[in-house]
């Protein structure tokens, strides 16, 4: 493009130098520590005190762990929870393809909640407050998992799936077992939100956490015979990770270059002139991308290209970063890209098509909560004004 070399270098840098981007590998190695330490073990023993007395209990309870795990990673979930609860679900009597489909559908439902990598990564490149976004998306996520977790439960009552007898004595015993991990979001809060520091510096004291109450408290998690195959395991998902964002970035210099964004905005001050005909093609645009394009380089490339376009018809910023991340999220879910289905079928040694089939009903689910969060703007805007973000 006759462009100096001297560009590429002076793009890697600023990647390099970013306040937010070193964060993603911290959350990562946090969530690693915590799974490999047994944590899910005890926060799942948790939930099933909390909501297994419930009709769908033990769904709620899949539901609402595979959410509290989705910021570690999504595949990282599915892998380590899914062989604990398939086997918890069907010898409950729930069918074995709800099972499967409700674990998949859920391995993505946190995606909104705090120290969720994707929110990070879409405040870096959208240059959104992360805690407003933060804020914003954590009515429209509640909203998601209570979805999933009212699915769930019509469908143990339609199954008959047996339900735990409520024990204060067992609530409060798992409860103690499990308060160094349950202190693990407090912790994640108070930096992002309580000006300790930085994200980064959030990230690490998190990591620190993590790694002292897997190794020395729990003792879960040996240093000399687990710590170096989990590092090895974080350093080569994350090293991907910002090898996918290293090529995004280039697209999107070269499509700048190209002046496609300019173009983009032409086109569609021609051709569209109603906010709710731009919402309807967003959300298409979005879900099929999502299908076809792994969620950071999604974040990367259409960041640049879809916000200018969002303010020229006023929706709010923040709005703007939850309607986005949501509709990836079902990315994880549709074919033929979506990650979930693909770990899934490796987890449970199923066919492909047997996984589409069984998360489906969750796809669906989910696809009117987006449809809820695109068109109904105050799930979004409310908690941030109310908070005075």
């Amino acid at each position: 493009m006759g462009q100096p070399a001297a560009t590429v270098p002076d793009n890697a840098y600023s990647l390099m130098s970013s306040e937010v981007l070193p964060s993603l590998p911290l959350y990562t190695l946090a969530g690693y520590l915590l799974v490999e330490g047994g944590a899910s073990v005890r926060l799942l023993r948790v939930y099933t005190a909390l909501f297994g007395w419930l009709p769908g209990g033990l769904a709620i309870t899949t539901a609402v762990g595979c959410a509290i795990f989705t910021w570690a990673g999504s595949g990282v979930t599915i892998v380590s929870m899914g062989g604990l609860l398939l086997p918890m679900l069907m010898k409950a009597r729930y069918p074995e393809r709800f099972s499967i489909g409700l674990i998949n559908g859920s391995g993505s439902l946190g995606l909104l909640f705090p120290p969720s990598l994707p929110v990070i990564l879409y405040a870096l490149y959208a240059k959104t407050h992360i805690d407003s976004l933060f804020v914003g998306g954590f009515v429209p996520g509640l909203l998601m998992v209570s979805m999933v977790s009212a699915w769930g439960v019509l469908q143990g009552i339609r199954s008959g799936a047996e339900r735990a007898k409520f024990s204060f004595a067992e609530a409060r015993q798992a409860i103690w077992d499990a308060k160094w991990e349950l202190a693990v979001p407090v912790i994640v809060l108070a930096g992002l939100f309580g000006g300790i520091g930085t994200m980064v510096e959030a990230g690490a004291i998190t990591v620190v956490y993590c790694f002292i109450v897997e190794c020395f408290v729990a003792k879960g998690f040996s240093i000399r015979r687990d710590y170096p195959r989990v590092a090895l395991e974080c350093v080569t998902v994350m090293g991907g990770v910002l090898l996918i964002i290293g090529v995004a970035r280039g697209l999107v210099y070269y499509l700048s270059i190209m002046d496609v964004p300019a173009t983009l905005t032409t086109w569609v001050d021609v051709h569209i002139h109603s906010k709710y005909v731009f919402l309807i093609l967003l959300n298409l645009l979005l879900l099929i991308e999502g299908s076809f394009m792994d969620i950071f380089s999604a974040i990367i490339v259409m960041v640049p290209l879809i916000q200018p376009l969002a303010l020229r018809f006023g929706i709010n910023p923040v709005q703007m970063g939850v309607i986005f991340l949501a509709n990836l999220e079902l990315g994880y879910l549709a074919p033929p890209i979506g990650m979930n289905l693909c770990l899934s079928a490796y987890r449970f040694r199923k066919p492909l098509i047997t996984i589409y089939r069984a998360t489906l009903p969750v796809y669906l689910i989910l696809l009117v909560g987006v449809l809820l969060i695109t068109y109904v703007p105050q799930l979004t805007t409310w908690p941030v004004e109310w908070l005075g973000f």
